[in-house]
């Protein structure tokens, strides 16, 4: 199971908005307001995101009605995305995975070109190339980003006089002095296997840093894990951790619940994770927002030091809408400061904007500050699969296996290059 896949609910809690404003809509037959369909998947955080944001945009444009539809998340509603695409019985606008996913649905036959539009004039140009295909532009953020990385407990840190490590090395001495101490310095919940993949895929950034070509040499087939040093570190960090003991008692059956709780409250240090765990936690564990705290995984070259974005979804418009002027105010809307703002008042971001001039809340927590620090410094690089269709669906099941010491770490990125192959060839790709 991909990452991303399992994650539907978790990055649906991404969805929020940002503000625009325009002139009226092309009026309706009747006189009345244009009545836009929106399409969103129908997780409880994606939902009221949503309705926040058209809440917030019919306000300032009472010549458009946008209408909140709902399809199930999973694999279930790609196929309703992809089906009413073909169909051309799609949504006016419709919100959807950014990155490899979106290469699926064929976008220059489905969805309107946005390229130079004035529409992406406040979207941050470094996440253009997450919403496009063969060059062409298609969407607009749909909420904030997410970091790959280490959570961490800053209670901790702060008693026993740590630093945010900007190298492995250093990330390994804090692991020895934790131990000392009697706290559990690496989390692992490998009875939820995805969570095991968080020391190969949030490590892209060292890789980018150190092999610039290598998410389009690996989509080409040219590049493999094994082969690539920066690459195959992800398999031996997970290795590492295990082989010093740094892991929790009981790691190969413990849940991502599980998890959490041991690093709030602090019997546990560091937690490989997505931020966008954090959010869902606030009402029943407020302390998360000021207690656990966000860095990269730290590579080799402090220079270098940063993290690993996943990007947000987009927001699209269909090629078969009738009301174009309509969509396009609404997606110019979606991307400026103002809705954000109104929509982060109904869904916690876990991480930043990719707005220009959208800020987080004061109320952020500060796991998605710090991953906006990385953001601010120009310190971030997109999960491979943003960059590339390549993903192999055994992953979570090699990293279990090589994080839990069964398998060595070079073995283990070779059995995941032989399965990332048989994925490249199912979709045709150049070179393998």
């Amino acid at each position: 199971m991909k990452l991303k896949a399992s994650l539907a609910l978790i990055s649906a809690s991404l969805l929020l908005a940002a503000c625009g404003g325009g002139s009226d809509a092309e009026p309706a037959a009747d006189g009345g307001p244009v009545t836009l369909s929106f399409l969103v998947d129908n997780g409880r955080l994606t939902l009221d995101g949503a309705k926040a944001l058209a809440d917030a945009f019919m306000k300032t444009d009472p010549g458009v009605k946008v209408e909140v539809e709902t399809r199930p998340g999973g694999t279930e509603g790609d196929n309703i995305v992809k089906t009413r695409l073909s169909t051309g019985d799609m949504a006016d606008v419709f919100w959807y995975n950014s990155g490899s996913l979106l290469q699926a649905l064929n976008p220059a036959q489905t969805m309107v070109d946005l390229t130079g539009d004035p529409v992406l004039a406040n979207v941050q140009k470094d996440f253009l190339p997450v919403v496009s295909h063969a060059g062409k532009v298609y969407g607009v953020p749909a909420g904030a980003g997410m970091g790959g990385g280490i959570l961490y407990n800053r209670e901790v840190y702060d008693r026993l006089g740590l630093k945010v490590p900007t190298t492995w090395a250093e990330f390994m001495a804090n692991n020895d002095r934790i131990k000392a101490d009697g706290i559990t310095p690496v989390i692992s919940t490998f009875k939820d296997t995805w969570t095991s993949q968080l020391f190969v895929l949030g490590d892209f950034h060292n890789v980018r840093a150190q092999v610039p070509a290598f998410a389009q040499d690996y989509t080409a087939g040219k590049a493999k894990f094994a082969a690539t040093p920066a690459a195959a570190a992800g398999f031996e960090h997970l290795a590492e951790v295990h082989a010093k003991g740094h892991l929790n008692k009981g790691f190969g059956s413990a849940t991502a619940e599980e998890g959490l709780k041991m690093l709030v409250e602090g019997k546990g240090a560091h937690y490989p994770m997505l931020s966008a765990m954090l959010p869902p936690m606030l009402k029943d564990t407020p302390q998360v927002a000021t207690d656990i705290g966000f860095f990269g995984i730290p590579g080799t070259d402090p220079a270098e030091n940063g993290a690993t974005l996943w990007e947000p979804p987009g927001i699209y418009i269909a090629k078969s809408t009738e009301k174009l002027d309509a969509a396009k105010k609404f997606l110019a809307f979606v991307a400026s400061p103002a809705a954000a703002e109104a929509v982060g008042k109904v869904v916690q971001p876990a991480g930043p904007y990719r707005i220009e001039g959208a800020t987080l809340p004061d109320d952020a927590i500060q796991a998605a500050k710090d991953l906006q620090a990385y953001i601010d410094k120009g310190a971030t690089t997109p999960a491979l699969e943003f960059l590339s269709p390549v993903k192999g669906p055994a992953l979570e099941q090699i990293t279990v296996a090589v994080g839990s010491g069964l398998t060595p770490p070079a073995e283990g990125a070779a059995q995941y290059d032989k399965d990332v192959e048989k994925q490249a060839k199912q979709l045709g790709l150049e070179g393998w």
